[in-house]
């Protein structure tokens, strides 16, 4: 395979105003690339797809917002990196949802070389803050790049024990908004000795949808994830699943069971996750793994390509009748409405930007009632 050459300002650009348009998730993104073969072709295309499936007013990126978003990161000292460059983390390029955009700041040279995650309770108690800082330091001296999202307890603790090493922060607001403040001094620590990422533009600040998203880079830029006490309802538990759903592996620290901070991360060693009580057992697993991706990484197209044809107003009505606020398998929906996989895809495209679709785990989608608001990628 060819080796993709770094892009232009001007598709840097573009692909940005792309990323930023209304309703365009990581799916949606790729799958515009690959209907329409470059974003420009693929932004001209948005207003008439989402007006398919039941949407009139349709809010593209404009390009002096772009531009502004540019010139702050610029400013900033920060760069932005497009899914398919060359400089994109190649494991994070492999997963299906991955960010269409990323904002850094420091050594991008960090995703390039083999990670491991490291999250847990931002309550964290003393023996906890006290193992993830020994683990950590641990693996980072062993040549591993420790990843977590610098917030309090286990995270940060994590990130200021492998500092010497280097350490990827992965913020869910902007690349510069510090979350919380506590942590102030730690990110510019980072700054300069590690690496702070975000697929949120610039400026955006934290909320609560924003986690989620950010918890699957986590996990996705790592061989493996080590959770360090997590309750039952803890974010913690999103990246531990976001790391089985992404072959990655899952590891925890065993807790007291009368403590209700480790209640979630016993219940992963219960159900299968390693039990690990140090670096060395860290070491242990992650040795035996090769950083290869799951799947091929996205390739950017490099010229337009024919619009696909529209599928017909009989094909659209039946097929919508198979959807409901049940989540489907894509490859279900294909089987039962008996059209080519490429229509599907571009069924669900129209509903998606319409804002009538909500994809879940494991390719399955699902359609939203009326009264629910479909959580856009970037507010």
């Amino acid at each position: 395979m060819i080796k993709p050459s770094p892009l232009s300002d001007e598709a840097r650009l573009a692909y940005l105003r792309l990323a930023r348009s209304e309703q365009v998730g990581p799916v949606s993104f790729r799958q515009l690339l690959e209907h329409y073969g470059s974003p420009q072709a693929a932004l001209d295309a948005l207003p008439e797809l989402a007006s398919r499936g039941g949407k009139r007013k349709f809010r593209i990126c404009s390009r002096a917002r772009a531009e502004q978003e540019w010139e702050a990161l610029q400013r900033f000292g920060a760069r932005l990196s497009v899914l398919g460059e060359p400089d994109y983390p190649p494991s994070l390029a492999a997963l299906a949802d991955a960010p269409p955009v990323l904002s850094w700041k420091g050594a991008a040279h960090l995703w390039h070389r083999p990670c491991v995650a490291m999250v847990g309770a931002r309550s964290a108690s003393a023996a906890a803050q006290k193992f993830t800082s020994d683990c950590a330091a641990d693996v980072n001296a062993a040549g591993y790049v420790v990843v977590s999202g610098l917030a309090r307890g286990v995270d940060a603790c994590a990130h200021a024990a492998s500092l010497a090493q280097g350490t990827i922060a992965v913020l869910a607001g902007g690349v510069d908004n510090i979350y919380p403040e506590e942590n102030a001094a730690l990110y510019e620590q980072l700054a300069v000795q590690g690496l702070l990422v975000s697929e949120s533009r610039f400026g955006a600040q934290p909320q609560a949808r924003h986690f989620p998203r950010r918890n699957r880079i986590i996990s996705g830029l790592a061989l493996g994830v080590v959770v360090v006490e997590a309750a039952l309802r803890s974010g913690s538990l999103i990246t531990a699943r976001c790391a089985a759903e992404q072959g990655r592996e899952v590891m925890a620290a065993p807790g007291s069971p009368l403590d209700p901070r480790c209640t979630g991360s016993n219940n992963l060693i219960r159900d299968g996750a390693h039990l690990v009580q140090s670096g060395d057992d860290v070491l242990a697993i992650v040795r035996a793994l090769k950083p290869a991706p799951v799947r091929e990484p996205f390739d950017l197209p490099r010229a337009e390509r024919p619009p696909p044809p529209p599928p017909s107003d009989g094909e659209r009505d039946a097929f919508r009748q198979l959807l409901s606020p049940t989540p489907m398998a894509i490859d279900e929906l294909v089987r039962l409405s008996r059209l080519p996989l490429a229509k599907v895809l571009l069924l669900l495209l129209e509903l998606e930007l319409a804002g009538r679709l909500m994809r879940g785990a494991g390719q399955e989608v699902s359609l939203l009632a009326p009264e629910e608001k479909f959580p856009a990628l970037h507010e």
